[in-house]
């Protein structure tokens, strides 16, 4: 027989996120480590913010939300912030309940230099070290440099797109056109530069290639060293 649709919405529902997810979720594996790294981070988050003023958002929020972005290639914090409303294994995994409305995209930009002073990355990298070497994940003599680009250690701009695209320093000969914007310029067939190419959202990043025949791109410039046996980074430099 033919069930029917009923449009009467429910006016209390007694449960809650925790509910939702399923006893074998490769999540809840995942959780109990990273509220136990992030519970020993807490005195380093107590010296990035100030003592008085309004509450923000919790760190451990945002830790968790860059895990959730990586594990789940979603491509913008803005993005996140939208799921986050209506995907209930996130805010199982931020510990927020059903009812809860998710924070504004802008708070990962507004916090981002906060743990960028602090050094907060490579605390969170320790704290992984740390657990892969309490699991015996580590070998003491398996390590292997990648140093510069010899082996390919180079990191893309976050956005890489319009928003990055190579713009006409101010430095650049010819005078503006269209205005205050960026000079107009044809770089086909040009030499990129450092002089005449910058990133719009990454202005530190540099060009870079990875061989003769491939094209310079903008990125940064990164140290890793791993471990050989299971792939794990143990210590990063830029």
């Amino acid at each position: 027989m033919r069930g029917e649709t009923e449009r009467q919405a429910t006016l209390m529902l007694g449960l809650t996120p925790e509910g939702f997810v399923p006893r074998d979720h490769p999540l809840r594996r995942i959780k109990p480590l990273v509220d136990s790294a992030l519970g020993r981070m807490s005195p380093v988050f107590e010296q990035v913010y100030a003592t008085g003023g309004r509450p923000s958002i919790p760190s451990e929020h945002l830790f968790k939300s860059s895990l959730l972005m990586a594990f789940y290639t979603i491509r913008s914090e803005r993005q996140f912030c939208e799921q986050l409303r209506y995907n209930i294994l996130f805010k199982w995994f931020l510990d927020l309940n059903v009812e809860h409305e998710p924070f504004h995209p802008t708070t990962f930009t507004k916090n981002r230099e906060l743990f960028m002073e602090a050094d907060t990355a490579r605390v969170q990298l320790k704290e992984v070290v740390r657990e892969a070497r309490r699991r015996r994940r580590l070998s003491a003599n398996h390590f292997t440099p990648a140093p510069g680009l010899n082996t390919g250690s180079t990191a893309h701009c976050w956005r890489p797109g319009p928003r990055t695209r190579a713009t006409v320093r101010a430095t650049s000969p010819g005078p503006p056109k269209g205005g205050d914007r960026n000079r107009d310029a044809d770089f086909s067939g040009e030499r990129r530069r450092h002089e005449t190419h910058v990133s719009s959202t990454d202005p530190e990043a540099r060009l870079y290639r990875q061989g003769k025949q491939q094209g310079a791109q903008l990125c940064y410039l990164g140290h890793v060293q791993s471990e050989n046996r299971h792939g794990l980074v143990v210590d990063v430099e830029n």
